[in-house]
């Protein structure tokens, strides 16, 4: 399948972020799978508009009072 490019161009952004700023601030996700892995599978099966709302829904719930565990992209 062939992607689009907002969604590779989205893809790329997340990859530098793993790379680069992530072992620099350390493993603190509270879930299972990271949320840049959950990004990356949400643009994946979902494309562009979905999967960035999925992420974004999946980043607004990482603070101290939400959920921690295993949340899978559906």
């Amino acid at each position: 399948m062939i992607e689009r490019p907002g969604v590779t161009i989205a893809r790329a952004f997340i990859r530098v972020y793993q790379i680069a700023i992530s072992p620099m601030v350390g493993p603190a996700c509270r879930f299972a799978p990271s949320c840049s892995e959950y990004a990356l599978e949400a643009l994946s099966r979902h494309g562009l508009l979905k999967g960035s709302g999925l992420a974004l829904r999946r980043l607004l719930r990482c603070h101290p009072w939400g959920g921690s565990g295993y949340d899978p992209v559906p």
